[in-house]
């Protein structure tokens, strides 16, 4: 076993009493592996939009400031005082945060699960991965196969298993296929890649005609631009061409989900051999799975009585469907990570560099194809 040092880094993210958010690297003793854990060294963990908003919660983020040094950076935002009740949970925590990440154990308890990991890169959905060390139990990593780079490893578990969540999700709940707002993202496109090889039928859409071909080069048959005069036209004759009752949308906030249920409904309606006032009898869902758009969720009921609109995220969703079918899953990210679940980053940056004012502001953005990828190594 490879000499560990007393201590190591821990990006933390704490709301005080007062409504001040703190953000700062932490210096906690390495921790030890239990019987059945290992150490792993984090050598990649992405800046996923979920982990953006553990970082940062409700935080007005233009009142950022960097409050540390060069040695120790840390930032300060004000939490507006509307916004305080939401986060009650959290007042007073210095809570670690990245949810997923990927590197090489360096330790492992005495259990053979553990030993036989030793070496290994693994992955890891263990939360507080924005660190240079974390301690996972064994059963829970997922081993690479030899040869894998962590940065390729470190995306194979959010991204990938929403994706696939969201075609089982639409097995399950009986649809065909399926629509997905922001499709352009790092997300979308592979999901696009899954239903391209299922033969799934999927409906895209992004904001800007360059996503449009982006997709379109990657052999998406149905890509809506929502920017567009000729969206709602477009978007009804896509659903009318896939059966399509079922999307997940990342924008949230909008009339977006609204304008999908309609489309869905003329779709449905185009095959109608008699009039009801009730509209289709099919039933129509969309799942908000993100907040692009922080604005209310607008919805106009023109699309009939036969639909929904709900939440959806992966941790519950796992659970629901239990460990033996979230393993079927895992398997197949592991076997297709450089193919179907391939993650491309826009910038690598250490710990301290994600406290860094202008690279915050950056991966806030949230722009389409800005990925930021940080190594806790460096």
């Amino acid at each position: 076993m490879p000499t560990l040092p007393p201590t190591s880094l821990q990006l933390t993210s704490r709301i005080t009493p007062d409504g001040e958010l703190e953000l700062a690297l932490l210096e906690a003793p390495v921790p030890r592996p239990g019987p059945d854990e290992v150490l792993i060294r984090i050598e990649g963990t992405p800046i996923n939009p979920s982990d953006i908003g553990n970082l940062f919660g409700p935080a007005d983020l233009a009142t950022l400031r960097a409050t540390g040094t060069p040695q120790c950076p840390a930032l300060s935002a004000r939490i507006p005082a509307a916004a305080m009740k939401g986060v009650a949970g959290r007042v007073g925590q210095a809570m670690p945060v990245g949810n997923e990440g990927a590197g090489t154990v360096v330790a492992a308890g005495e259990a053979p699960a553990a030993q036989a990991l030793i070496g290994r890169l693994v992955a890891a959905l263990a939360g507080g991965m924005y660190a240079q060390y974390r301690c996972v139990k064994a059963a829970e990593v997922l081993p690479l196969p030899e040869g894998t780079a962590a940065a390729d490893a470190a995306s194979c578990f959010v991204n990938p298993l929403t994706a696939l969540g969201m075609v089982e999700t639409m097995r399950r709940e009986g649809h065909k296929a399926l629509v997905h707002t922001a499709a352009a993202s790092n997300l979308g496109q592979m999901l696009n890649r899954i239903c391209i090889a299922d033969g799934i039928g999927l409906v895209n859409i992004v904001r800007k005609p360059g996503q449009l071909e982006l997709l379109r080069s990657q052999g998406a048959a149905r890509v809506c631009v929502s920017s567009a005069p000729e969206f709602a036209s477009d978007l009804a004759a896509a659903c009318a061409a896939t059966g399509a009752t079922l999307a997940f949308d990342a924008v949230g906030g909008g009339t977006l989900a609204s304008q999908i249920l309609a489309a869905m409904e003329t779709a449905l309606n185009r095959g109608a051999t008699e009039y009801s006032r009730y509209g289709s009898p099919v039933h129509k869902q969309v799942y908000l799975y993100g907040a692009l758009d922080t604005a209310p969720t607008e919805i106009r009921r023109n699309f009939g009585m036969a639909w929904g609109v709900g939440g959806w995220l992966l941790f519950p969703f796992l659970q629901r469907i239990g460990p033996q079918a979230a393993n079927v899953l895992k398997r197949r990210v592991a076997s297709e990570l450089n193919t179907t679940f391939a993650s491309h980053y826009s910038r690598v940056v250490s710990l301290a560099q994600a406290l860094d004012p202008e690279v915050v502001a950056s991966y806030t953005a949230r722009a389409t194809g800005e990925k930021f990828l940080i190594d806790p190594s460096r």
